[in-house]
């Protein structure tokens, strides 16, 4: 059978609060009650027969020497001994204590020769034993005073004379009740104990839950607030500091709303939620001084108590309405890559019958109108191939995994080579200048990406440029940290601001004949090896102008990965 001590020592090992000294648990407090008690029922017996000496109603001095020894007995035990969960067989530990007090309350009882009753002091090993071990522990220390309650009665029959009967009974009654007081004492120290073990579980659950939730709230990406009905914030994660701007000196939580004048407006929805004790979902602006305004989506919800409890408490919801659309446009945005490129798998095979069909019809012409509108649908034709293939390889850049950092380009020869060859297909080679200062930079990059990177930064150049020598210009260098810079300049007119916002969004131009995939396709080669692609406006040579720079990692040579220059670059 499980003892009391055992449950308790189960209970506080559920909850993890078990330490290596007993006195720190359940069973280690309920010990000392104990060993208090013992010592103070051995000082009421040290004064009791003190009195009863002085008073002269007794000439034997060995109840007093046995009190005193037993008031020295528990002071020792309770002082010095170490509590020690009991086993279900007797030990050195009981022997001092339950033995003890069962010895010296019989001695007492002996010693007086009935002059007083000292039956009901059994009362204190019988409830140790019972609460703090287990069951035939406290059967056995009932037993053992009831057979020296009949033993001290068979004794007190053999030295008088007279009926002894009424004494027998008594002994046997109050045997009999000390058995009951065992059975009873023992089953409701088990209750508390399993009671207590529930408790603490419970309690270590709603601690863990608590931690969770801490952490859920603090990891996530929209703010929360929790307020009360004063307008008290009881609790801010780091998002709703972050969207609301806050000081330093009202970082921590408690804080009032009313600390900010900015903060109004969410005060407002926080009383109306209160108000119709009801959830509240609404699009709110904040103004801060000196600050850009900041537009919120609010959804407030009411933390009520069903029973009257505790307080309400508002937990409100903060989520960036600019972050929200820029969502909500990503995620159309990739909805309509994906139909772009189904779309445009269906529309290759019948472009290449349409170009195939032109130019064997042009072959057959004469007339000089017709073989102009041949080369008008050739032009076109040769158009959409080009949109088309764009789609596609955004949809295999999009599925390809980061690129393995295998190859290495030195990067001024490659540029060199790749923007003479686009110049001289072009036409452009007058207006483009040559500005490389890297020329022993080598840079984490394929040289077909490297390739078609540049070509789409330079017709995108090209577009804008005017047509005035040097109005383009390829230039490269080495930055503080290490990063090897390439950027490409041309002196077009300033963008506007929203045509700078969605610059590298897919299927954004400003221009109707364009596709809007150019730089999209360079942001995404970019991302795949590990580089930055930017733009801004800057002057050079004493002329304002555009400016797209892209910041390569720099590639230490390593013996698994090998050197590209022009020379070994695809033709």
């Amino acid at each position: 059978m499980t003892t009391p001590s055992q449950w308790f020592e189960s209970a506080e090992r559920a909850s993890g609060a078990w330490e290596s000294e007993p006195e720190f648990s359940s069973f280690g407090r309920l010990w000392r009650v104990f060993m208090t008690a013992r010592v103070a029922t051995a000082g009421v017996l040290v004064v009791l027969q003190a009195v009863i000496h002085a008073l002269g109603n007794s000439s034997n001095r060995w109840p007093v020497a046995v009190c005193i020894a037993y008031l020295c007995a528990t002071l020792a035990v309770r002082l010095w001994a170490r509590p020690r969960p009991p086993g279900r067989t007797f030990d050195a530990q009981w022997l001092s204590t339950i033995g003890v007090d069962v010895i010296v309350f019989s001695l007492l009882e002996f010693l007086q020769l009935g002059g007083i009753n000292y039956t009901p002091l059994f009362a204190l090993p019988v409830l140790l034993s019972s609460i703090l071990g287990p069951i035939l522990l406290a059967f056995g220390t009932a037993a053992s005073v009831t057979l020296l309650l009949l033993g001290d009665a068979w004794w007190t029959s053999l030295q008088t004379v007279g009926d002894f009967n009424a004494r027998f009974l008594q002994a046997g009654l109050s045997g009999s009740g000390f058995f009951l007081v065992a059975l009873l004492a023992n089953q409701l120290a088990l209750r508390l104990a399993r009671e207590e073990q529930r408790a603490k579980a419970s309690q270590s659950a709603a601690r863990m839950q608590t931690q969770v939730n801490e952490l859920v709230i603090e990891a996530l990406a929209d703010g929360v607030l929790v307020v009360d009905i004063n307008g008290v914030v009881r609790s801010a994660n780091p998002a709703s500091r972050r969207l609301l701007f806050m000081r330093k000196a009202i970082r921590n939580a408690p804080f009032m709303l009313a600390t900010e004048s900015a903060w109004q407006p969410l005060a407002d929805l926080m009383h109306q939620t209160f108000a119709t004790q009801s959830p509240q979902d609404a699009d709110i602006r904040l103004e801060f001084p000196a600050r850009s305004a900041r537009r919120l989506h609010v959804r407030t919800r009411l933390a009520a108590s069903q029973n009257g409890t505790h307080e309400s408490l508002c937990v409100m919801f903060l989520e960036d309405l600019r972050e929200m659309e820029a969502r909500v446009r990503t995620e159309k945005m990739a909805a309509m890559g994906r139909m772009s490129a189904a779309v445009a798998h269906e529309i290759r095979n019948p472009l290449a019958a349409i170009s195939q069909a032109n130019a064997l019809l042009e072959e057959d012409l004469q007339d000089a109108g017709h073989r102009q509108l041949t080369a008008l649908v050739s032009q076109n034709a040769q158009r959409l191939a080009k949109i088309v293939d764009e789609v596609l390889n955004i949809s295999r850049a999009q599925e390809q995994a980061p690129a393995p950092q295998t190859t290495i380009l030195m990067l001024d020869d490659t540029v060199a080579h790749i923007a003479t060859d686009w110049a001289r297909q072009t036409g452009a080679s007058e207006r483009l200048r040559l500005t490389l200062n890297a020329a022993q930079a080598s840079v984490w990059f394929e040289a077909e990406h490297l390739r078609r990177l540049m070509v789409n930064l330079l017709d995108n150049a090209l577009r804008y440029a005017s047509v005035s020598a040097h109005s383009m210009e390829v230039a490269t260098r080495v930055l503080t940290g290490g990063e090897v810079r390439l950027a490409v300049w041309s002196d077009g007119q300033p963008l506007e601001a929203t045509v700078e916002t969605h610059l590298f969004e897919p299927f954004f131009s400003s221009e109707s004949r364009s596709s809007g995939l150019g730089l999209y396709i360079c942001r995404e080669l970019c991302e795949r090896y590990g580089a930055l692609i930017g733009y801004q406006r800057v002057t050079r040579h004493a002329t304002e102008g555009n400016e797209f720079f892209v910041i390569f990692k720099p590639a230490p040579q390593s013996p698994g990965s090998h050197r590209l220059s022009f020379d070994t670059m695809p033709a």
